[in-house]
């Protein structure tokens, strides 16, 4: 990225991570992926047990090979072997859930969609740490700009990658994530590239 973009870039980052660590949120600005790797000791303990949710975002960083490559219990929603209604089930006592956002405001907000409710439910209670990982082009101005992302770029993005053009499936839930009450569950990690959609 041209330096003067990444200026551009890393100023509406910082901005954006002083609004969530105001409204309660463990939120850093992470520098590259292998800085994201070194943060996962603060999240999962050793021998912990994870999950993820739906997410882009952790395959293009490469969070979720990494995970697989350590010491821990995955709750794998993927596995072809698993029944995934007991999976999503699991993962709401895992240690750490990872995920992403489908938009994240500058005044600090998190703005999701789901079509079965499995991220957005665990993003707000069950697993005792959530790590939002997110690219810098989740960034938006407010909850109208995030509404619109989701439904003019993420959404359709989406559909195109699960074979599907039922978009309002897809979106069935609408979650806003104003403040976090449990101090430092929700860590929020931003990264100066763009992942995910």
């Amino acid at each position: 990225m041209d330096k003067n973009l990444m200026t551009i870039v890393k100023q509406r980052i910082d901005r954006t991570v002083i609004a969530l660590q105001h409204n309660g949120f463990d939120a850093h600005y992470v520098q590259n992926t292998e800085e994201l790797y070194a943060q996962i000791p603060k999240y999962l303990p050793d021998g912990g047990s994870w999950s993820v949710g739906g997410s882009v975002t952790l395959f293009e960083t490469g969070l979720i090979d990494y995970l697989k490559s350590k010491d821990y219990v995955y709750y794998n929603r993927y596995a072809e072997s698993e029944d995934v209604e007991e999976v999503f089930l699991r993962a709401k006592s895992c240690d750490c859930y990872f995920m992403s956002s489908n938009a994240i405001t500058e005044n600090g907000e998190l703005y999701n969609v789901d079509g079965r409710g499995n991220r957005i439910s665990s993003l707000i209670h069950g697993p005792r740490r959530v790590v939002v990982v997110a690219g810098c082009n989740k960034l938006v101005k407010d909850l109208d700009a995030a509404r619109k992302r989701v439904w003019e770029i993420a959404a359709p993005a989406n559909c195109a990658r699960l074979n599907t053009t039922d978009i309002n499936t897809m979106c069935s839930h609408e979650l806003v994530s104003r403040t976090q009450t449990v101090k430092k569950r929700i860590a929020v990690l931003i990264l100066p590239e763009q992942y995910g959609y």
